[in-house]
């Protein structure tokens, strides 16, 4: 007899904590933990580049209902081989964490591996990213409907303001002063083909902040800001103290929030952006 794994989502933890009983034998499922579980990375999957180069989808699941993780670069978060850091969050959010952050390789890649560690609870997981064909993911276009990511991007003061589209996203810098809100606004333009498909049902756009990195607690006013029909979003953070921190903005069409879409295994379609900040 062939056994399955499955991942119950959403039951009572009375259910998740009832024996599974296959080929005569019993185990007891997982019991979910608030605090104290680990984190593992996640290979998403790949998607070639207009330059050339190859960008690898990463994300995260950590184990806890409740906890944030924070790990900071070093042997217990790190790449190899390569730069230990490759972008990836240190600040690890509960639960499942899809299409997180990218890391962009070359062209002459070919059979190499990008391999993520993450040690947290006393367990280390690692997960190779590669360019392995049946990972190869449409994430700039649902090829069935032709529904392509929202775009994100930031006003500047001088020239063309920043564009990005897809979990590679856009990026800007700040500066802050620890304990003195700072405003964020960002601008969310999407194709409405998914919305236009979809008549009569109520958009599922969104919109949602959150610490990617950072020494020190933030607090953001209004973590998941209205988005306007044509303008920015806009919301405010204040830092606790002075430091390097990352932000993370992800913006979904209306097809539905990563999650949700992934789990009826589509790559596509949400965006990411990180907004590096110097705080003082």
């Amino acid at each position: 007899m062939r056994v399955l794994t499955a991942i119950a989502v959403g039951l009572p933890a009375a259910l998740l904590a009832m024996p599974l009983v296959a080929a005569g034998q019993s185990r007891d499922a997982p019991i979910p933990h608030d605090v104290g579980q680990s984190a593992s990375p996640s290979f998403e999957g790949w998607y070639p580049n207009d330059d050339g180069t190859f960008s690898l989808s990463f994300g995260y699941f950590n184990r806890n209902y409740e906890q944030t993780l924070d790990i900071p670069i070093g042997p217990d978060n790190h790449f190899a081989p390569g730069p230990a850091d490759s972008g990836q969050p240190t600040h690890l959010l509960p639960r499942r964490q899809t299409g997180v952050f990218t890391v962009v390789v070359p062209a002459d890649f070919g059979d190499r591996t990008r391999t993520w560690s993450l040690t947290a609870g006393g367990e280390t997981f690692a997960v190779p990213g590669h360019l392995r064909p049946e990972w190869r993911i449409d994430a700039l276009e649902e090829v069935t409907s032709g529904n392509r990511p929202p775009e994100l991007s930031f006003d500047v003061d001088e020239g063309e303001p920043r564009i990005g589209q897809g979990p590679g996203g856009v990026r800007r810098s700040l500066t802050a002063t620890a304990g003195t809100p700072m405003t964020l606004a960002i601008r969310v333009r999407d194709d409405r083909v998914q919305k236009q498909s979809l008549q009569g049902r109520p958009t599922r756009m969104g919109l949602v902040w959150s610490k990617y990195r950072g020494p020190g607690a933030l607090q953001i006013a209004d973590s998941t800001p209205a988005i306007p029909e044509h303008g920015l979003a806009t919301t405010s953070v204040t830092f606790s103290e002075p430091g390097t921190y990352v932000l993370r903005a992800l913006a979904w069409d209306d097809s539905g929030g990563p999650g949700a879409i992934m789990a009826g295994g589509f790559q596509c379609c949400w965006t990411n952006a990180y907004v590096d900040v110097r705080v003082e």
